[in-house]
């Protein structure tokens, strides 16, 4: 049979490049060759492609994307390859947009049931030196539509709000403020498995760090993480039917991870869901689906056969 064509993209213009390139990276090393006819494409900083997208057309059968990030997953490059017609992976343009908005994001997730920190939205444009908390402190400043936790702070007092909103404001001109929830860090993924969706284990986060921050995620050993969870199977349950909910909130496909903060009385809130979760060697969705017995290759097996389903690629 001849072999799918599949062009693995990765780079972009987007604060989490570096991740992306080593998300990329980590797919091409575990891809089966045998199945699929590999090539790459890496996006530059600047947004310039190596080739046209156009020029794809009829050259490859999918698109496996390996972005993060603004561009790669707000749903800008899912709208240029659907106007291409070029099939891809993951959440379509719509669901990405969706997910990478923060604000949005908690309003559906809020209006599915599900619970969400309380938040307000602030512009750079607004007076936002004169900002007055209304969640007294702690709270958790962070850019309304970047990942990796790229300019987020916890605020622990109004002398260190500024500084956030700096630091925040560096990477997107909209920034949410949200009260801060005390609890145990939990993420958990979901996958597209013969094309139902299934929840994979959930991961408890315990990091050196005031949070998950980008070096936690990105440096190995600068945080533990623990798949599965130690959590009573209720609980268990309560986070993987919160995070089904999240990824169908947003018509998720392929694969996505929600973030959670599990407070003391066990109720699971959701911070933020990731359309396109990292793929590196240290990312969760690896780890969790690697304790169901899902190795990477396989991983990504699934990931592609979810894209050929709902593309009908022959």
């Amino acid at each position: 049979m001849k072999k799918l064509r599949v062009c693995v993209i990765m780079g972009g213009p987007s604060s989490e490049h570096e991740v992306s390139l080593m998300s990329g990276k980590n797919v091409l090393e575990n891809i089966d060759h045998s199945k699929y006819e590999v090539s790459s494409l890496t996006i530059e900083k600047s947004g310039e492609w190596p080739v046209t997208p156009e020029s794809l057309i009829g050259k490859i059968d999918l698109a496996y994307l390996a972005l993060h990030g603004e561009y790669g997953e707000d749903g800008h490059l899912q709208m240029l390859l659907e106007n291409l017609g070029i099939p891809y992976t993951g959440t379509d343009s719509k669901g990405s947009a969706l997910g990478m908005n923060k604000s949005a994001a908690a309003r559906l997730f809020k209006a599915r049931g599900l619970n969400v920190p309380e938040g307000v939205d602030v512009s750079y444009h607004d007076r936002w030196s004169d900002f007055v908390s209304p969640f007294g402190y702690p709270i958790v400043v962070k850019p309304m539509d970047r990942g990796s936790s790229v300019g987020v702070s916890i605020v622990r007092s109004e002398r260190e709000l500024k500084e956030a909103f700096c630091l925040a404001f560096d990477v997107s001109k909209h920034v949410r403020v949200e009260r801060f929830v005390s609890g145990r860090e939990l993420t958990c993924g979901v996958i597209e498995n013969g094309g139902k969706d299934a929840a994979l284990p959930p991961t408890e986060i315990i990091s050196g760090a005031n949070f998950f921050d980008y070096n936690a995620k990105y440096t190995a050993g600068a945080s533990k993480e623990i798949t599965p969870a130690n959590l009573p199977a209720d609980v268990t349950k309560k986070v993987q039917e919160a995070a089904l909910i999240a990824h169908n909130s947003v018509n998720g496909k392929g694969v996505t991870r929600t973030d959670f903060i599990l407070t003391t009385d066990n109720t699971p809130y959701v911070l933020e869901i990731n359309t396109l979760p990292g793929m590196t060697k240290t990312s969760l969705v690896p780890q969790a689906a690697a304790v169901m017995g899902i190795s990477m290759p396989l991983l990504i097996d699934k990931i592609i056969a979810d894209a050929v389903r709902r593309f009908d690629i022959r």
